[in-house]
């Protein structure tokens, strides 16, 4: 469709990109499709920073709450459940509004996902018992074996995407980098990608004050609620697993709400360098007016 946007917003934690999206959703008349992988589930309010009532009364959200947490919610299931509902929404507005700090389900929208055949699950199993037992560095040495070009184009530090890679290569006896770049169908939107940043030392004061908050309204007793169900994948996030370690007496309270901050802190900083490599994003200072960032939004559109 000519004319459809999509205007995404994205950012490490804390930034405020919610406040800016419903300032720009106001702007445009527009409706909000979050991409926050941790807003999706249910009674995980307060540790997932689920936009106030009054925020989400102010525009219409979508893909917030709307999954139990006992509930499986791949990437795969939102490109599909996101792109039917921008092919909707899109019907009624010339513009839409996409914010979130989880990369690879933005990358999902805007993009689409590389498709990889169904793999035999006790492959992955078996997989993790061995970086259980030995470590990161056997299956790293097994990747770079196997399919030494996707070894360099991953990130060999992070055991998900070692193991993901490797178990595709087990699986299909293909290597992992054959399943990756193929053509992908055509959005229904041009995309406009704006990004909120800060001195990291500011961003870190932001997130520090945001667990503080957390605290006070209440997160220790939303985790209390949630601990029968800790083992749950949904659960095995920042916030909520610091806190469950304090419950079964790892830390102390404070040493878990310094662990929660450490831990959302390094997580800021992996959003920034997934972010960064993304050459299209036109990055503003968090302090930058929305005014600003409308004028700026609206000249793109008039571009095309």
């Amino acid at each position: 469709m000519e004319n459809k946007f999509l205007l995404s917003i994205t950012g490490p934690t804390a930034i405020g990109k919610t406040a800016l999206s419903i300032e720009l959703a106001r702007a445009f008349n527009t409706e909000i499709l979050s991409a926050d992988s941790r807003q999706f589930y249910k009674d995980m309010k307060i540790g997932t920073a689920v936009p106030s009532d009054e925020e989400l009364a102010a525009a219409a959200h979508h893909f917030i709450q709307h999954k139990k947490v006992e509930e499986a919610y791949s990437v795969g299931d939102f490109e599909r459940e996101a792109l039917l509902k921008t092919q909707d929404l899109i019907k009624k507005y010339d513009i839409l509004i996409l914010v979130g700090g989880s990369g690879l389900y933005v990358k999902s929208l805007l993009e689409g996902l590389d498709s990889f055949p169904e793999i035999d699950p006790e492959i992955r199993a078996q997989l993790n018992v061995q970086f259980e037992k030995e470590g990161l560095d056997p299956l790293k040495l097994r990747l770079q074996e196997l399919d030494p070009i996707a070894y360099k184009r991953i990130d060999p530090n992070n055991p998900h995407r070692v193991i993901r890679a490797l178990e595709i290569c087990l699986g299909t006896g293909k290597t992992f980098l054959s399943f990756l770049d193929k053509p992908k169908p055509e959005r229904p939107f041009k995309t406009i990608s704006i990004g909120l940043t800060a001195p990291r030392e500011e961003i870190y004061e932001r997130i520090n004050l945001r667990v503080d908050a957390m605290m006070a309204e209440g997160l220790l007793e939303e985790v209390q609620i949630l601990y029968p169900k800790r083992e749950l994948n949904a659960l095995n996030t920042v916030g909520y697993k610091e806190l469950f370690a304090f419950l079964e007496g790892s830390f102390s309270l404070d040493e878990a709400v310094e662990e929660i901050k450490k831990n959302t802190r390094r997580f800021a900083k992996r959003q920034l360098t997934w972010f960064r490599k993304d050459e299209n994003i036109h990055w503003f200072d968090y302090q930058t007016s929305p005014e600003e960032i409308i004028a700026y939004v609206k000249t793109e559109i008039s571009r095309d």
